[in-house]
This record gives structure tokens, C-alpha cells and sequence, in this order.
């Protein structure tokens, strides 16, 4: 098998307009040996974890679902949110946290809490803020240096360019892919404001897609 391509693509973010056991313990009494029942084994906690997107549009479906679990088998996780704006609705045994802003819940909501509980002990992420906006013209220009070459010194055949951008640091909700490997420069439109992180991924015409490059930054205002 061939080894995959891989790329070095280095990206710049120019312009943007707008996480039992317990032991026996024996007594003697009248000779005769009498163990006690072990402890219960303790409760673990469950863990969360996942980033909700800061920004939503207006008559767009905003929607995040976090990752849960539980190392005691049986335990039964039931998720919970506070701090919600009235138009967003949690479902407490997926934990998908849905809603479609209208025009009168255009501003910025603080403070919104998600939790899961196994009954015995809980777990939070941070609390975040949701911007809900009318209207996504915002942009950012992206340029880079096309690569020449792979890793290993061979001549690299490319077909085009992935970004992978989102609101969070190493998180990337959406992707474009560019099938123009000429390019130089490469422009992300229609953004909501919020500080945007984007890596790019060069892919050969073998179908070999690089590692990302370097993570960019860049406040949509």
C-alpha cells in the first residue's frame, strides 16, 4: 500500500469583516469468627464534555448534543440545562439541546448551564453564551502558501483544500472543500459574529488527505 501524502500547509487568518472493594473485617466473639459484608463500592461520577456553538441565526435550527458517560454499569444518565432562553428546549435522555430563534430573541444569552446526573452525583460544562443574530454576512479571508512537496521530499500532486472551521479551539463543525489547488487564498462567507478557528488540509490526487495545518483565528464582528 502506498503511504498517504502528507502536506505542510501553513494558514493565516488576514481579515474578517464581521474539558471493592472493602476489606473484611473480622471480630471474635465466643470463639468463633464472623466477617462483616463488605462496603458498598463508591459512586464515580459521570463526565461531559463537548462545545456548544456561541452564535445562532433567526428561523435557523440552533442544536448541540454533548458526549456523556458513566463508568458504573447500570447507571442511568438524565441530562439537565439552566439558564436557557425560553426558546431553547433540552430532551433529558439525549441531552440535544434544540431550538429555533425568531426575530424577538435576537440578543445575548449568558449564563446557560448543561448538566448530566447518574441520580447519585453530576456533571456540568462550563456555562456559555449564546448571540442569537439576524442576519450571517460576516466573513474571513484565508491565504497560504500552496505546498510543493510531501514530507518524505516526493513531488506532490494536488486536487484541492479542505478548511475545517468552527466557534471553539479544535473543534470544527463545517467544512469546505476547494477543488482549485492553484489557489492561493480562499474566502469564508456568510458568518454569524463569533470568533472563528480554522485549519486547512491539502489533498493529493490519489485521494490522500494531509494532517490539518495550524489552527487560525479570527473575531467575525
Amino acid at each position: 500500500m502506498k503511504a498517504p501524502n502528507r502536506f505542510a500547509i501553513r494558514l493565516t487568518a488576514l481579515a474578517a469583516l464581521a474539558a471493592l472493594g472493602g476489606c473484611l473485617s473480622p471480630s471474635v466473639e465466643n470463639s468463633s469468627i464472623v466477617n462483616d459484608p463488605p462496603p458498598p463500592t463508591g459512586n464515580s461520577a459521570p463526565t461531559i464534555s463537548g462545545t456548544p456553538s456561541s452564535s445562532a441565526l433567526i428561523d435557523e435550527q440552533y442544536s448541540f448534543t454533548p458526549s456523556a458517560s458513566d463508568a458504573d454499569p447500570g447507571d442511568v444518565l438524565t441530562f439537565n440545562v439552566s439558564g436557557e432562553p425560553t426558546w431553547l428546549s433540552m430532551n433529558s435522555g439525549s441531552g440535544a439541546l434544540t431550538g429555533t430563534p425568531t426575530v424577538e430573541h435576537v440578543g445575548t444569552y449568558s449564563g446557560i448551564v448543561v448538566s448530566v446526573s447518574d441520580g447519585s452525583a453530576s456533571a456540568s460544562l462550563p456555562p456559555f453564551t449564546v448571540n442569537v443574530v439576524q442576519n450571517a454576512d460576516g466573513s474571513i479571508t484565508l491565504s497560504w502558501t500552496p505546498p510543493t512537496q510531501n514530507e518524505d521530499g516526493s513531488d506532490v500532486n494536488l486536487a484541492a483544500y479542505k478548511f475545517y472551521y468552527g466557534t471553539s479551539p479544535g473543534s470544527y463543525s463545517n467544512q469546505v472543500r476547494v477543488d482549485s489547488p492553484g489557489m492561493s487564498m480562499y474566502v469564508l462567507e456568510n458568518l454569524a459574529p463569533a470568533t472563528y478557528y480554522v485549519v486547512a488540509t491539502a489533498i493529493g490526487t490519489n485521494g490522500a488527505e494531509s494532517a490539518f495545518s495550524n489552527e487560525a483565528s479570527k473575531q467575525v464582528l
